[in-house]
């Protein structure tokens, strides 16, 4: 009997507005997990100083949750579930892109200064990653 994956596409991959109270001494945005994400935040990284012409990203998750933020400046998200593709270029620090494990993602098109910020529903561990696309492709059954 073969294993029950859980089918997740990009379609369920989706910019979440997030609150933003606006106030003339300075713009506060705020982000609540199982509120504003539908997961637990149990880490927070981010990406900056990334030279021009420069990719990240270039992995899938097995498990992992993700919201993606441009703080400041602006870049490209590509996801690709095997199937289908889609591209968000995001650039404003109250809409992050949600991502759902079992997608494809990479970063690209940084803006000078900018910085990607990415809260995620688990702390690091290596075993969750795909980090060749052949590999992912193959256990998911996606299409080459």
């Amino acid at each position: 009997m073969s294993e029950a994956r859980p089918q997740f596409s990009v379609d369920l991959c989706r910019i979440v507005e997030l609150p933003k109270i606006s106030d003339p001494r300075g713009n506060l945005t705020f982000i609540e997990g199982r509120h504003h994400v539908p997961f637990d935040i149990q880490r927070m990284y981010y990406l900056y100083d990334v030279p021009g012409g420069a990719e990240r990203g270039g992995h899938a998750h097995k498990a992992l949750h993700q919201l993606i933020i441009a703080m400041s400046g602006s870049f490209d998200v590509l996801l690709d579930d095997g199937r289908n593709k889609k591209q968000f270029h995001l650039n404003r620090s109250y809409y992050g892109l949600y991502v759902c494990p079992l997608i494809w993602r990479e970063l690209n098109n940084f803006s000078s200064g900018s910085v990607c910020v990415v809260l995620a529903s688990n702390t690091y561990d290596e075993a969750d990653y795909y980090r060749d696309y052949s590999v992912f492709l193959q256990t998911i059954g996606g299409q080459p």
